[in-house]
């Protein structure tokens, strides 16, 4: 019987999305299902809710366990064939809260700050003091699992994964799935969608729409860029800041506004309020998004769990289809993010990289996708330049990583000299260490190691 593991199941919708998925494939109707989390409270809410999902839609021919604390991880992890990531260290709160609020005092907004910039960097090292406890039990105990990452920011986690750890790795997001497809019915293209070809490559929440036909090899970009442009002219809406990389850089790219807004030094620009106004930029977002997701979530449980029979429709995550693949041999292909190693020629060997990947019996397979236009490489290198030197932090445990990280991530360093990114830096790593979140291995995170 296949053992799948759920890391981090407190996160109990996706937990729905991705293990209803797997157990609609028919390769998955018997299987152990091992949940896992740090918090008793959602650990038994999402087990009873893939207990029910497994009777209500798969005759309740899959095992289900939970597993609690550190101290059953191992037992959660054993004989695992997939593992499957969606923790969140620290939470809302208070690590997010720490995020966003010192680095505000210091005049440094942020829209997102999952990803990139002093957001990203700081939940990245606090993940990755986890995750490489979660490596060193996988090694022991499941080690040849395969391990699906949807843990931002993903091009640091995946990366740290895949050059210091022994686990194999790939790392997965939403983004690319719903790129053009979003892209075209924002431009009233809704006629192009069927058949259309695509190739999209670069780096997580920066990788490109590169090449884009109809069904019948017409190259859609010149009629994607006139519209993008006519309506960033002719209205505000939510996708400003992609529409302008269109008109700038010709190209569009995977991730949302609200995300790409802070991964440049173009838009948020402490002398010029009025952009933010232009391009409808909004700050403060995701401590937003949390806080509506909290309140939303128990109308959400009462609603899935309405009768005691939660139903489900596959989705388009990739998870199901991955392990699919590996389980059946039948090919599938993803948009993954993996080692460089030569996928795209112009930017770093040991970079992380988002590009289309075969999946089948024997793993991953990267693709080669050539060199980028200039342009292009030239943005994905600005953001690389940071997860490079995060990783390398975590790799290391030494602060003047994290500073140079910070230094040259374009949003931060664009806005604060050196010395204040430095005392930035030092006043959060004191702040997730006093809250029980160290940005290293210390004594104060070995609750969660």
């Amino acid at each position: 019987m296949v053992k799948i593991t759920f890391m981090g199941a407190g996160s109990t919708v996706f937990a729905k999305n991705v293990l209803g998925d797997t157990m609609m494939a028919d390769c998955f109707h018997e299987i152990e299902i091992a949940l896992y989390d740090i918090d008793a409270e959602r650990l038994e809410e999402s087990y009873v809710l893939i207990d029910a999902l497994n009777k209500s839609v798969n005759e309740g021919r899959a095992v289900v366990k939970k597993y609690l604390g550190i101290e059953q991880r191992k037992d959660a992890l054993r004989g695992a064939k997939f593992v499957v990531n969606a923790i969140q260290v620290g939470g809302y709160e208070p690590c997010t809260v720490i995020d966003f609020e010192i680095p505000k005092k210091f005049g440094l907004r942020q829209t997102i700050g999952d990803t990139l910039g002093i957001g990203g960097i700081f939940r990245g090292l606090r993940t990755i003091a986890v995750m490489k406890a979660f490596a060193e039990d996988m090694e022991a105990v499941c080690p040849d699992a395969l391990f699906l990452n949807y843990t931002n920011p993903m091009a640091i986690l995946s990366g740290y994964m895949q050059r210091y750890t022994g686990v194999k790795t790939v790392g997965l997001c939403h983004s690319v799935q719903h790129c053009s497809g979003g892209l075209l019915r924002h431009l009233g293209m809704e006629d192009k969608l069927d058949g259309r070809y695509e190739l999209i490559a670069g780096i997580n929440h920066m990788a490109w729409l590169l090449e884009i036909y109809d069904k019948n090899g017409n190259d859609l970009y010149p009629e994607i860029r006139r519209r993008a442009k006519e309506k960033n002219a002719a209205e505000k809406h939510h996708d400003m800041i992609r529409f302008d990389y269109i008109d700038k850089l010709g190209y569009y790219c995977t991730e949302s506004s609200e995300h790409n807004a802070e991964y440049n030094c173009f838009y948020l620009k402490p002398d010029r309020p009025d952009l933010i106004e232009k391009f409808n930029i909004p700050l403060d977002e995701y401590p937003r998004r949390c806080v509506e997701q909290i309140a939303r979530w128990k109308k959400q449980k009462e609603e899935i769990m309405a009768g005691g029979a939660p139903t489900h429709k596959r989705s388009s995550e990739y998870a199901s289809y991955i392990m699919e693949a590996v389980e059946t041999g039948v090919p599938y292909k993803i948009g993954g993010n993996v080692l460089n190693r030569g996928s795209i020629e112009n930017l770093p060997y040991e970079a992380c990289v988002e590009v289309p990947c075969l999946v089948d019996k024997y793993g991953v397979a990267p693709t080669k996708v050539g060199r980028l236009p200039v342009q292009l490489a030239a943005m994905n290198m600005t953001n690389i330049n940071c997860q490079l030197l995060t990783i390398e932090a975590a790799a290391t445990g030494k602060m003047e990583h994290v500073y140079q990280a910070a230094m040259l991530d374009p949003h931060t360093g664009g806005q604060l000299c050196p010395d204040d990114i430095v005392a930035m830096c030092n006043e959060l790593r004191d702040a997730h260490e006093a809250a029980g979140f160290p940005i290293f291995r210390t004594e104060a995170n070995k609750h969660l190691l």
